[in-house]
């Protein structure tokens, strides 16, 4: 019995930084997402874009960042160096157009990793994944279990990839399905190196009478960052507060599936812009 799709654990990736293996450092955690290209319900093998889909705060300030994808034959990994920005200065990842949702997108070409005998997969974005509307209809509510996939605390295998699932429960999601926000609370254990790991539904056959029983796991959104509480420790004399300690509430937030359509419509639209004004230029050379 499986609650998990095997293949959910090949869209998952590590992010690191430093050129020098012996010293690289696993930041955070970013999965692959594949965007339909043509829904054409006649139309039997469906082609799809593929997205490295991360935090903007895993890739902000830094010029490269390293993935480590796992050997379709064989125990091996490989580090693989993805530059962030073109030769002109301009970046190749692609945010959210709103400046506090925390979503980024990265074109993967998957002819490379073919190439290179890489294993990997990837969220489909009309099968696997549940946006608000899906929700809604599936009737998603507070308790409902989830799963977190990522590398919290820089926890990477250097021969192979193995990522980390940790459960937990949704915390509120009412106000991100009455549209008041696209960020819900999950109660699961989230440390620095989840930012950017899947938040999967799990599958339930159990309901309370009036409600239904899930019986498909889907990619629900990106972890964000734990909520943090902060603790004063006081002074015996002058009784005011000296430390302020940032703990670990056990709460996350989430940024929605819908958040990452949107960043990946976003990014899609850039690019056909980015190709459409190159060969403008080359036709206004040639003449």
């Amino acid at each position: 019995m499986a609650l998990l799709p095997p293949f959910f654990l090949d869209t998952v990736v590590a992010i690191g930084i430093g050129d020098d293996p012996s010293k690289r450092q696993w930041i955070g955690t970013g999965f692959l997402f594949g965007e339909i290209v043509d829904d054409n319900p006649e139309i039997k093998d469906k082609r799809y874009k593929l997205w490295l889909i991360t935090n903007k705060h895993v890739l902000v300030g830094l010029k490269d960042i390293y993935i480590k994808v796992n050997a379709t034959q064989g125990t091996n990994s490989k580090d693989y160096k993805v530059h962030l920005a073109f030769n002109n200065g301009r970046s190749r990842w692609v945010g959210h157009s709103n400046e506090d949702t925390d979503v980024a997108a990265l074109s993967i070409n998957p002819t490379f990793l073919d190439k290179e005998g890489r294993k990997y997969s990837f969220f489909r974005s009309d099968i696997d994944t549940f946006n608000k509307e899906k929700m809604i209809e599936a009737g998603i509510s507070e308790g409902d279990r989830i799963f977190v996939l990522g590398f919290p605390l820089g926890l990477v295998d250097t021969e192979q990839q193995y990522v980390i699932c940790r459960g937990g429960n949704i915390a509120r999601i009412r106000d991100h399905l009455d549209n008041r926000t696209n960020v819900f609370l999950i109660d699961a254990p989230v440390f620095p190196g989840n930012s950017g790991g899947p938040v999967i539904l799990c599958p339930s056959a159990l309901a309370i009478q009036g409600t239904k029983s899930i019986n498909q796991s889907a990619l629900l959104g990106i972890v964000k960052a734990y909520v943090p509480y902060n603790d004063l420790a006081f002074s015996k004399q002058t009784n005011r507060p000296r430390i302020i300690f940032e703990e670990n509430s056990g709460l996350a937030a989430v940024e929605s599936t819908d958040s990452i359509l949107e960043t990946v419509d976003r990014a899609s639209r850039l690019i056909k812009r980015r190709m459409s004004t190159g060969k403008n230029r080359s036709k206004n050379k040639q003449r």
